[in-house]
């Protein structure tokens, strides 16, 4: 099962939102996190360097490759998670037919894909995945973006701002499918992540807002 995060504007919070799902999954289930730049291994406190192997090694392997194999690139972040580097850009033809390899992994997998209307490999992991969240803003600028959407999500994950005119009913209504959580944007998690403590010290009661996520 995998789970992919992506969204249509950046600055909207996916790969904050793709590490609170990846933790949330780990309570339940081994998971590996995957994020196709560096920056989910960074809200997740690790560093890893640039031409460290990862996602797009285990792609290029074809779609035959042992089922741990993914798990065995990555590098443990908390207590049944881990988190794999993206390694070398994948080629979307390539990474449609590893899709169905995604299945024999033996753990939830969740994705930080970035902007979909602008990577193709972006687009082919929502595509595919069991779950698909567009992660957004209650922002009239990104609702703009909302109503051509590349892809049609399973689910929206709303980053919220005190003091926005729209609503969640309003997102709702334009891309069409469930807000399934509602993030509050705060001081304590904004701290959180730039300390690099998001996988040891989420703020309490974070993680219930994704229990209809993860």
């Amino acid at each position: 099962m995998f789970t992919v995060c992506w969204s249509c504007k950046g600055g909207v919070g996916t790969t904050v939102v793709a590490a609170l799902a990846a933790l949330k999954s780990a309570v339940s289930a081994p998971t590996l996190a995957v994020g196709l730049n560096g920056d989910l291994a960074a809200a997740l406190g690790m560093t890893l360097g640039p031409d460290e192997a990862g996602f797009g090694e285990w792609v290029a392997a074809g779609p035959d490759v042992a089922g741990d194999a993914l798990a065995r690139l990555g590098h443990h972040v908390a207590r049944d998670l881990m988190i794999v580097a993206p390694g070398s850009p994948c080629d979307p033809t390539t990474l449609a037919g590893a899709v169905t390899a995604l299945g024999r992994v033996g753990a939830h997998v969740v994705f930080d894909a970035g902007r979909a209307d602008l990577d193709p490999s972006a687009r082919v992991l929502a595509e595919g995945a069991d779950t698909s969240l567009l992660v957004t803003r209650r922002c009239y600028l990104a609702l703009r973006r909302c109503s051509r959407l590349p892809v049609s999500p399973t689910g929206v994950v709303v980053v919220s701002e005190r003091g926005r005119a729209l609503g969640v009913a309003d997102v709702e209504r334009v891309v069409g499918v469930p807000v399934v959580a509602d993030i509050a944007v705060d001081a304590g998690l904004a701290r959180t992540v730039d300390a690099g403590l998001l996988a040891s010290r989420l703020p309490r009661g974070l993680l219930r807002s994704l229990d209809r996520v993860a």
